[in-house]
C-alpha cells in the first residue's frame, strides 16, 4: 500500500465533516480512498477525491470540550461533531492509537449502529491502515475523525438478545422477521423492533463465538453469507443493505487491534446490528434469479470486476465490491462477484 498517496488523499479530506447535505449522507470520501490504494488503484485517487471532495461540508467547530468527566452526555449528540473530533484529535496525539481505540471501543460498540453503521465502517478502514504502518499519523488523525462520528452518531438497538443457538449465518439471516412498516428514517424503522414477533429469537437463534478465536471464522461467515444475499435481496434498499456486508468486514479488519476479550462481545453486536438492518430494510421476498447477474468466468474475473467497480466511482460500490472480492478470494463463490456486479447496476439507474 502507497502511504504516501493515501496520507495525501487523507489530508485532502481534513477538515471535511463526517456528513454532508441536508440528508446529513456520510462523508465516504477517507474509506473509498483507502479501499483505492490498497487494491492498486493509486493513480485513481486524487480524480477521485477531485470528483466528490466538492459535494461535502466542512467539519463543524469545537464549541465545548469533551473529556473524561462529561462524555457520557455528549454521546449521540450529532450536534457534537466538532466537540468529538477535537477531543479525539487530540487523544491519538498524546497517546498510542491503539490506547486510544482500545479504551473507546466498549464504550462505543452499544451505539455501533451510528450513522447507519457508517462509522464502525470508517474506523475500521483507518485501522487497515494503520496495521500496516503503525506510527502514520495522518492515519491517526483519520483513526480519531471516524471515532468522533462515531461518538457522535451513537445509536443503540432498541431490543436485541445474545447468540446462543445452532444457526450459522446464511441460516439465521433466512429467519429475521421484518418490521410492519419499512418507512421512514432508520430510528422510525428500528423502533418496531420490542414489538416484534421472532425477533429476539432470530437474533438468539445464531450460533456463538464460545472463545475470541472462534470471532474471526465466525464474521468471516457473517460476511460471506450478507454478501452473497444481497445478491438476491439487495434491491429493496441498495445503499443501505450493502452495510449488512461491510460493517462485519470492518469489524473483522479491527480485530487484530482490539484486546481479545473485546472480540466476543462485538460479534453479538454487529450481529444484532445487522439484523436490525435486515428487519428494518430488507425484502421479504428474493428477487428471481434467473434475472440476476452472474459472475465473468476465467483467471480475471476478480480484478475485471473490481476494475469496473472503480471505473463506476461510487463510494458503495467500491467498498462493496472490495468486500464481495474478499469473500470471493476467500470462499470462490461466483455469486460474491455477482453480487458486486449487482450493486453497480443498481446505482447505476
Amino acid at each position: 500500500m502507497s502511504s504516501g498517496i493515501l496520507n495525501e488523499a487523507y489530508e485532502r479530506l481534513q477538515g471535511t465533516g463526517p456528513e454532508w447535505g441536508e440528508s446529513r449522507l456520510t462523508n465516504h470520501g477517507p474509506m473509498a480512498v483507502e479501499v483505492l490504494v490498497r487494491r492498486g488503484h493509486e493513480d485513481d485517487v486524487h480524480r477521485w477525491v477531485d470528483a466528490y471532495v466538492s459535494r461535502l461540508d466542512d467539519l463543524p467547530s469545537a464549541r465545548r470540550p469533551i473529556g473524561d468527566a462529561n462524555w457520557r452526555e455528549a454521546l449521540g449528540d450529532g450536534d457534537r461533531v466538532g466537540d468529538w473530533a477535537e477531543y479525539f484529535t487530540r487523544q491519538v496525539a498524546e497517546r498510542p492509537w491503539r490506547e486510544v481505540l482500545a479504551a473507546w471501543w466498549p464504550r462505543l460498540l452499544p451505539g455501533i449502529l451510528a450513522g447507519t453503521t457508517h462509522a464502525v465502517i470508517r474506523v475500521g478502514h483507518a485501522v487497515r491502515t494503520l496495521l500496516v504502518d503503525e506510527r502514520n499519523a495522518v492515519a491517526a488523525a483519520e483513526l480519531a475523525q471516524g471515532l468522533a462520528f462515531w461518538g457522535a452518531r451513537s445509536l443503540s438497538m432498541p431490543l436485541t438478545a445474545e447468540p446462543g443457538g445452532d444457526l450459522d449465518p446464511g441460516e439465521a439471516m433466512e429467519n429475521v422477521p421484518r418490521v410492519p412498516s419499512q418507512d421512514g428514517p432508520v430510528r422510525a424503522r428500528l423502533g418496531q423492533l420490542p414489538g416484534l414477533s421472532g425477533w429476539t429469537g432470530a437474533v438468539a437463534a445464531l450460533r456463538p463465538a464460545l472463545t475470541p478465536d472462534d470471532v474471526p471464522v465466525r464474521l468471516e461467515a457473517l460476511v460471506d453469507a450478507a454478501t452473497l444475499r444481497y445478491l438476491t435481496h439487495g434491491h429493496a434498499s441498495p445503499v443501505i443493505l450493502v452495510h449488512t456486508a461491510t460493517a462485519p468486514n470492518a469489524v473483522l479488519h479491527t480485530l487484530p487491534a482490539l484486546p481479545r476479550e473485546l472480540w466476543v462481545p462485538s460479534l453479538s453486536a454487529i450481529w444484532a446490528a445487522c439484523a436490525g438492518v435486515q428487519a428494518a430494510f430488507e425484502p421479504v421476498q428474493a428477487a428471481p434469479r434467473d434475472g440476476l447477474p452472474v459472475a465473468p468466468a476465467g483467471p480475471d474475473a476478480l480484478h475485471d470486476v473490481m476494475e469496473a467497480a472503480v471505473a463506476h466511482g461510487d463510494e458503495h460500490v467500491i467498498k462493496f465490491t472490495d468486500t464481495a472480492a474478499e469473500v470471493f478470494t476467500r470462499t470462490g463463490h461466483p455469486d460474491a462477484l455477482a453480487a458486486a456486479i449487482r450493486v453497480r447496476l443498481l446505482l447505476s439507474r
